[in-house]
């Protein structure tokens, strides 16, 4: 099965050599204090700008049981490391522990890059959140350790909302919802014909998706009779969830509705939106001069749970990071007693403080009553995934998703699309298996 997958990923040149993964452990019966190793560490820049101090915190704890070892932190750019990973394990310099997005993980663990992990082994791993701890997981195994969680929000102008409505509390029904976006667009639409009330990018498939997953609707879902991964996207509810996001595309966007989510903080900045569904990090975007953002609407943007269709909030993708052994690592040990440290109650804690959402729920609670982390922390518990499937990371290259949705802005039935979806998805979910 696995040299099957490794094919279907293409590339199994990056883990020459992965054979040597038994041999991670072999200083485990040393004496700490007298090994001598290196750890080279690959994180994003964020711990470097944001908690520098845990990361300072950890390495002390760690030296005190290896003195000997050298721990290397190496940041990385997320624009270029993928690529960088890529090329460092094809060769002979690669780190030993490595950050992931948790929408890299799956590739790296079908092509046997991730060595093995034993949750047992790490604080709070019974009350990890779901979603983070699904895209770790493979056929029953754990390859890495979930970092920090994110989910997408609702990001809005307060202050458009309080002269159009009377407040500047989001509406936590969506029928209340729009109902006052109706009214932002009736006050900022009749002025300014490109002025979005609610802005969805026609190819945003994260937001299509978490309407299909307000209608109980799925990507694909995995047949344990035929041991294979079927789509599922038109189904009658994955159809409705759709058709749901499509409305609410035509009816509130006023720009180009072909483009995606990528700009659409930059939008808001510009006083064209009054609405959007976003990363909670997003808010900051806007008011960032040097991210191409207004410091003059600080205070005026903040965020709230999304409301979706049902009385209910709109399930978020689970965002976040994962934090994982290298297989070829000569040190796998020393790698996960590091990744123990830094992902411990105690290192959580930290990211907590800072507003950053825990790897666990039990710490994640006391962050829903935090004004600053309320809604954000509550679109995690019922958050969604893509599917832990060989091919997905191929169906995203491929965008099946992106091509569907404007199928339909262009035409084409919700029915006839999601067929045509279902078709592709099939073709490559289960490529390879």
């Amino acid at each position: 099965m696995r040299r099957k997958l490794i094919a279907a990923v293409g590339v199994a040149a990056l883990v020459t050599g992965v054979a040597a993964c038994g041999s991670g452990d072999s200083g485990a019966s040393k004496n700490p204090k007298e090994r001598s190793e290196t750890l080279t560490v690959w994180l994003m820049v964020d711990a470097q700008s944001t908690w520098p101090e845990l990361v300072e915190d950890v390495n002390e704890q760690f030296k005190k049981k290896y003195p000997k070892v050298t721990v290397k932190v190496q940041y990385q750019q997320w624009a270029d490391k993928a690529k960088k990973l890529d090329t460092a394990l094809g060769g002979e310099k690669f780190p030993d522990v490595v950050e992931l997005g948790n929408t890299e993980t799956m590739t790296y663990i079908l092509n046997g890059a991730l060595a093995e992990i034993d949750p047992e082994k790490y604080d709070n791993s019974d009350t990890w959140i779901q979603g983070l701890k699904d895209t770790c997981a493979f056929e029953g195994k754990q390859y890495c350790v979930p970092y920090y969680a994110g989910a997408r929000v609702a990001v809005y102008n307060t202050e458009m909302f309080r002269k159009a409505t009377g407040s500047d509390k989001l509406p936590q029904s969506e029928d209340a919802l729009l109902k006052a976006v109706d009214k932002v667009r009736d006050e900022y639409g009749t002025k300014d014909r490109r002025f979005s009330s609610l802005y969805l990018p026609g190819r945003y498939w994260y937001a299509a998706m978490s309407y299909v997953a307000a209608y109980g609707g799925r990507i694909a879902a995995y047949d344990e009779g035929a041991k294979e991964w079927k789509a599922t996207l038109s189904s009658p509810e994955a159809q409705q969830g759709i058709a749901h996001f499509i409305d609410l595309v035509k009816k509130y966007n006023k720009g180009d509705v072909t483009k995606d989510e990528q700009d659409h903080a930059n939008v808001m900045a510009n006083e064209k939106a009054a609405l959007l569904y976003g990363n909670g990090w997003e808010a900051g975007s806007v008011i960032d001069g040097k991210a191409n953002g207004n410091p003059k609407l600080k205070d005026k943007i903040k965020t709230a749970g999304m409301p979706g269709p049902g009385g209910k909030a709109l399930p978020s993708f689970i965002g976040g990071s994962d934090l994982a052994v290298v297989s070829k690592s000569k040190v796998q040990d020393l790698g996960q007693e590091w990744i123990s440290l830094f992902t411990s109650e105690k290192s959580q804690e930290v990211l907590a403080s800072k507003d950053i959402l825990p790897n666990n729920t039990r710490q994640l609670e006391p962050l829903k009553r935090k004004e600053s982390t309320a809604a954000i922390a509550g679109a995690v518990p019922d958050a969604w995934f893509t599917p832990i499937a060989p091919g997905w990371t191929a169906i995203e290259k491929e965008e099946v998703l992106e091509v569907m949705l404007l199928d339909i802005l262009k035409g084409s039935s919700v029915a006839d699309a999601t067929k045509k979806a279902d078709e592709k998805v099939n073709e490559l979910i289960n490529k390879g298996s």
